[in-house]
């Protein structure tokens, strides 16, 4: 089987390519060209959420279709628009909503929201690419994943907007070793560990961020091609030692990223953690 690394390239490589693929597919043509016959004709908030044809494909582009069903909640973000800093748009933490109101700007623009770029060919073109990420879905999650972290990780402007993304967490939880019981957490906890381990800014690094994706598809295939050891504290370059022999003292050698710096900076060692803690650890399997 392929790996995810390699599937991954084979398709963002040939991006164009494979987005005008997409866009040819009969279903696909036949939606968006409905939506952009009809998306102009929208001239309030009221008639454009409650146009399921049109509402849930320009939900979908922004990758919010689980949230079409909460109109009353759409219609707030969009009747508050985003010039001020107390709009719904701007105070809810996931960047997905103030990208939609942004482009569907009725506070603004009033009746012409509709006919902006930004509303209409701009958005279809989200929606090709949802839909080539969901296409891969089908067939290998990793490649899907690490196609949207890809497209929306310049999007991400604070930690507290990545912790709000659940796929953007995702890849780089795996990337990263991270359990995903950290959700277990308070807020602020989650929040100080993943701006060590990925500070924002290399969000907006196209380099970094081609490297934790390489990261993300390498570690990927390990997780779920076999029952890997919890890599919470291990090199992440061998994913299989054993955080019980870390804390035994065998094998405390640990990558310059890993996590367990997180605990001890001044040493790449075991000083400065418990055994104990190190058990404890080693009882939050990946996955909760």
């Amino acid at each position: 089987m392929i790996s995810t690394t390699a599937a991954y390239l084979a398709v963002s490589n040939n991006l164009g390519r494979q987005q005008a693929a997409t866009a040819a597919q009969g279903d696909v043509k036949s939606a968006t060209n409905y939506y952009l016959a009809n998306i102009g004709k929208v001239t309030s908030v009221s008639q454009f959420v409650n146009n399921y044809q049109l509402f849930s494909y320009a939900m979908k582009a922004f990758g919010l279709s689980d949230m079409t069903y909460a109109k009353g909640l759409m219609t707030k973000v969009l009747n508050g628009g985003v010039s001020s800093s107390t709009a719904l748009a701007n105070t809810l933490s996931d960047p997905r909503y103030k990208a939609f109101a942004t482009a569907f700007n009725f506070a603004a623009n009033g009746a012409s929201a509709t006919t902006t770029t930004a509303a209409t060919t701009g958005t279809t073109a989200k929606y090709i690419e949802q839909t080539l990420e969901d296409n891969q879905a089908k067939t290998n999650q990793g490649v899907s994943n690490a196609l949207y972290f890809s497209r929306h990780a310049s999007s991400i402007t604070s930690v507290y907007g990545l912790l709000a993304d659940s796929t953007m967490l995702g890849v780089v939880e795996t990337a990263f070793g991270i359990s995903s019981t950290l959700g277990q957490s308070d807020i602020d906890t989650q929040a100080a560990l993943l701006t060590k381990v990925v500070p924002i800014a290399d969000l907006q690094d196209s380099t970094k961020v081609a490297k934790i994706i390489k990261r993300y598809t390498a570690q990927y295939d390990v997780a779920n091609a076999t029952t890997a050891s919890n890599v919470l504290l291990a090199d992440t370059s061998d994913a299989t030692t054993s955080i019980l022999d870390a804390a035994n003292g065998v094998g405390t050698t640990y990558a310059a990223d890993s996590v367990l710096n997180l605990f001890d900076s001044s040493s790449s060692t075991q000083s400065g953690v418990s055994s104990s803690l190190l058990l404890s650890l080693a009882k939050l399997n990946k996955g909760g």
